[in-house]
């Protein structure tokens, strides 16, 4: 089987992929915790499916540029939805 070499990535895809990584593995990690201390376990597993089918789905859409404007929206929404959980422990413990 022969497959054709891909190209390397640039350095602004390399950027966004790990910014996608990062907020993934943040995902997984906040499913571990929320699965133990059995609060926020919805939200937990949500965030992990949406972040699935959002990556998997910009990527599709923007022919796996890591550098597309849809793919940097789905990174960004979920910052946003991180910042939100940041906010949301924050009051918690206030």
């Amino acid at each position: 089987m022969n497959s054709p070499e891909l190209p390397d990535l640039t350095s602004q895809q390399k950027r966004w992929a790990f910014a996608a990584a990062a907020l993934f593995l943040v995902a997984v990690g906040f499913l571990g915790f929320a699965l133990n201390a059995q609060v926020m376990v919805v939200f937990a597993v949500g965030w992990l499916v949406l972040q699935i089918f959002g990556f998997v789905g910009a990527l599709k859409m923007a022919k796996g540029d890591f550098a597309h404007p849809l793919f940097k929206s789905q990174v960004m929404l979920h910052t946003i939805a991180l910042a939100l959980l940041a906010a949301i422990i924050v009051k918690a413990f206030k």
